[in-house]
């Protein structure tokens, strides 16, 4: 392919390390110049797999069927074409993005406007459950040119005519295998049937059950197949932790994990250049011999800083992953993602900057909730689990600062002479009538500053967590261990299935659906057992959840108040029997192995919806 390169580089941030052929890889794809301005302020060097083979594929507007895991690039791979064509003049939505769940929802959106910084006017909605409708009909009334959705709150704006999808050139279906396991598979072909015939078809997923195929051989027209698998490894000598981020300061944790863990030098990874500096210069007000190292930094200014850390004058290097490409240093004993990073091979080069040559090392991962997808794909690119770590308590913290303060005493009285200062103290202690150790006592005060040595004992980090993926009850868990009934005000005559019930409550409250229980669906409402100690959790996340266009108002519910006699003004016995020909019955099994043949809905029996001409 003919490279293809920005009419003016003067216009590119200057980044010397960002000159390499390497780095050119991604001008030879053909992408406008704005968006490659994007990637090399992020920091983007040379394409991932899946970004070389996916790009020119898309740009040539070819339909596409991927295989590949999250956490190799994919994201990118799609957004950048869909960028390079879009019309900023248009205000319609030029393309459509599918995802399962709220949380990747969100991330797309965020990528698209990360790569489109410098494409002024450029507009990308993330349309999910559990976000009130005003602010999403606002944006659509004003205008985008990219959607985002969750197949359940997009299907909701159709019904409720407030999304046209005619005038899509693209449409990409994210993560398919996920959607399918969730129960989204049927909504999915209903908005398919909605956008035109003429668009541009991409499928990602990381497994191609038959089902996939048959959605893939259905919608996509002859499409470039390409199967991704990621090859990495990590040492050994490498322990792995995470830590999951809820409701506390990232700097503040940072700082505590650096106080507690023992260590000789420090690599902490950030996403940006900015985040570097700022980093850095908070980690040095706090007491900490650390310093910047990113793209913006002349080369002799970064040899410079480099040869800081390999010689103890500095503790703590704030980086990004281009500018400690290639860093080799004995003495770092830590690295710390302080931001995960978007890919696993990413990762991979990073925490390789520790453990080598045999020794040990500790490579620490700070997790949001909403991140925990990017962890699962991390841990099988690494083919190794990352243990889950607690951050130091107040009172561990309190015990290494006294121990640290005890330790300086000991220095300084090892290396000066106290001979003046202990009869100048003395003869104050006996003019004032100041006891010798009020003395020392205000002296210490004085050494310590404004900040205090001590955390108060009772600041703790983490509230007690809601049930976690992977801690999953045995098999039968029912409401005497754990699970309590609630009431849902949707049920049969809301054409309710219980798989939609089941992806409404994975989706919006982040619950793994073995922690879901017995289902019963009456005409007005339904019941659901579900974790007690999750109540308002779940009530807030579920508070502006629709299904159908109902509100599902989840409440608590009296485990008698199941008894039909207790429902006569509520709709009545359940439809047991109707609910055994559900072709969802089997819902809790397709969200373990997944769906088999036949349990997904044949469309073919239903009549397809009119589909609105382009003008």
């Amino acid at each position: 392919m003919t490279p293809i390169l920005p009419p003016d580089l003067s216009s590119i941030p200057s980044d010397t390390e960002n000159t390499d052929s390497d780095t050119l890889q991604f001008w030879n794809l053909g992408l406008r110049p704005a968006l490659l301005e994007s990637l090399l302020g992020l920091g983007y060097e040379s394409p991932t797999p899946i970004q070389a083979e996916t790009i020119p594929l898309l740009l040539e507007n070819r339909d596409l069927l991927g295989q590949a895991q999250t956490g190799t690039g994919k994201t990118a791979a799609f957004a950048l074409p869909i960028l390079n064509r879009i019309n900023l003049e248009r205000r319609s939505p030029q393309a459509l993005v599918l995802a399962p769940t709220r949380e990747l929802a969100i991330q797309v959106a965020e990528a698209f406007q990360r790569y489109a910084t410098k494409m002024k006017g450029f507009q990308v909605l993330a349309v999910y459950g559990g976000q009130g409708y005003e602010t999403q009909l606002r944006a659509l009334k004003r205008g985008v040119h990219v959607v985002v959705a969750t197949p359940g709150r997009l299907i909701d704006h159709l019904e409720r005519g407030s999304l046209d999808l005619s005038e899509l050139d693209t449409v990409v279906l994210d993560e398919a295998d996920e959607m399918l396991r969730m129960g989204f598979i049927d909504d999915v072909e209903k908005i398919l049937e909605e956008t035109p015939e003429e668009r541009q078809t991409a499928l990602f997923s990381a497994t191609m059950p038959s089902e996939i195929r048959r959605l893939a051989q259905k919608y996509l027209n002859n499409p470039a197949q390409i199967t991704i698998k990621v090859k990495t490894n990590t040492a050994d000598t490498i322990r792995q932790r995470y830590w999951l981020v809820r409701g506390y300061d990232k700097l503040e944790a940072l700082t505590r994990l650096l106080e507690t863990e023992t260590t000789d030098g420090v690599l902490v990874f950030v996403r940006t250049k900015t985040a570097t500096q700022e980093v850095a210069d908070q980690l040095s007000a706090r007491g900490h011999a650390s310093a910047a190292l990113n793209g913006d930094m002349a080369q002799n200014l970064r040899e410079r800083t480099v040869d800081q850390l390999r010689q103890g004058r500095l503790d703590i290097l704030v980086a990004t992953d281009v500018a400690a490409r290639g860093l080799d240093i004995e003495r770092v004993s830590h690295v710390i993602n302080l931001d995960i990073p978007y890919d696993t091979e990413s990762y991979i080069h990073r925490i390789g900057r520790t453990g080598r040559a045999g020794r040990s090392g500790e490579a620490i991962l700070f997790v949001t909730p909403r991140e925990r997808r990017l962890l699962g794909a991390i841990e099988r690119a690494a083919n190794k689990r990352i243990e889950p770590m607690d951050l130091p308590t107040a009172t561990q913290i309190n015990e290494q600062r006294v121990a640290r303060f005890k330790l300086r005493i000991g220095q300084v009285l090892s290396k000066n002479d106290p001979s003046f200062y202990r009869e100048l103290l003395a003869e104050y202690s006996q003019e004032t009538g100041t006891p010798m150790l009020e003395v020392a006592s205000a002296l210490a005060i004085m050494a310590q500053g404004e900040s205090p040595l001590l955390l108060p004992e009772e600041e703790e980090l983490l509230p007690e967590p809601a049930p976690m993926r992977n801690n999953r009850p045995s098999k039968g868990k029912r409401s005497d261990d754990g699970l309590v009934p609630f009431r849902v005000e949707v049920g049969r005559r809301n054409n309710l299935r219980p798989s939609q019930l089941v992806g409404a409550i994975a989706n919006e409250a982040g619950l793994d659906s073995s922690w879901i229980g017995r289902i019963e669906l009456y005409e007005d409402f339904s019941t659901v057992d579900l974790p007690e100690s999750m109540e308002a959790h779940l009530v807030k996340a579920l508070s502006k959840t629709r299904i159908g266009g109902q509100m599902l108002k989840i409440s608590r519910l009296r485990e008698d108040a199941r008894m039909p006699s207790r429902f006569s003004k509520g709709g009545g016995k359940p439809f047991k029997k109707d609910f055994k020909k559900d072709s969802s019955r089997d819902f809790k099994k397709d969200f373990k192995k997944g769906p088999k043949s036949g349990s997904v809905p044949d469309f073919k029996s239903f009549e397809k919806p009119k589909r609105k001409k382009n003008p």
